[in-house]
């Protein structure tokens, strides 16, 4: 404390000195005084803000082409690998064509009855034995045709109590006609059958003439029976005959 105030003093003389004489000559001024104490250190000033990208530089030229690489031989061949898992069952494919011959049948007996049937009429053979195409009419006792062809057709019947006349008939026409005389002890038996070539929608039927001794019990029967000998219509490959060879 008493350094500071002797330096003060000091300093006061030296600046008085030089009011007074400030035309004298330089050698009245004093020695340099002592340096002062440093002063502090500032504080870190606020970092700048970043400056702005730069634009981006041209695109470089292509380079050259390489040269181009030798070729290697193949390598040997690898094994086979494991079978694969199999696949999902397909879809079921359309039926194919089949090689089966057009069919038509039926067969049919007379239901049993005490009243013959009524002649000039279609007798109704009402029973049916065989008729899986459903070309037969049992309430009519038509038969009716879908495939054209050579068709035979028979009838067995029971004559009792008089003489019995049957017609084959075709579309109104009788083509084929049996008789068969009654015995009047016991029944009889009448067999007949014809062969007709018939295209579809025509119908044949079998048709009592003047004598309707026609009969069924439960142990003697009438059966109308007719099938299909062969069709008119082409027939399958499999069916066709072998042409013979040449010779």
């Amino acid at each position: 404390m008493l350094f500071l105030s002797f330096f003060a003093l000091f300093r006061f003389v030296l600046f008085s000195c030089q009011i007074e004489d400030n035309k004298k000559s330089s050698s009245c001024c004093g020695a340099p005084g002592i340096p002062g104490v440093p002063g502090t250190h500032g504080n870190i000033g606020i970092a700048g803000r970043d400056g702005r990208d730069g634009r981006d530089g041209a695109p470089g030229a292509n380079g050259s082409q390489g040269d181009q690489g030798e070729s290697e031989m193949l390598g040997p061949r690898g094994c086979p690998g494991d079978p694969g898992t199999p696949g999902l069952q397909g879809d079921r494919g359309e039926q194919g064509e089949c090689a089966v011959s057009p069919r038509s049948a039926f067969s049919a007996k007379l239901i049993e009855s005490r009243s013959p049937p009524i002649p000039g009429q279609p007798v109704p053979f009402g029973k049916i034995l065989a008729n899986e195409q459903v070309h037969y009419n049992p309430e009519t006792g038509r038969f009716r045709f879908v495939v054209p062809g050579l068709y035979y057709f028979s009838l067995h019947g029971t004559v009792y109590r008089g003489a019995v006349h049957v017609q084959l008939m075709k579309n109104g026409i009788a083509l084929a006609s049996f008789f068969q005389p009654a015995d009047g002890a016991r029944p009889g038996s009448l067999c007949g059958g014809a062969a007709l070539h018939l295209d579809p929608e025509d119908e044949v039927w079998v048709q009592l003439g003047e004598y309707p001794g026609l009969y069924s019990s439960e142990g003697t029967d009438s059966v109308f029976t007719g099938f299909l000998i062969y069709s008119d219509w082409e027939p399958h490959p499999v069916f066709k005959p072998l042409t013979p060879p040449d010779h």
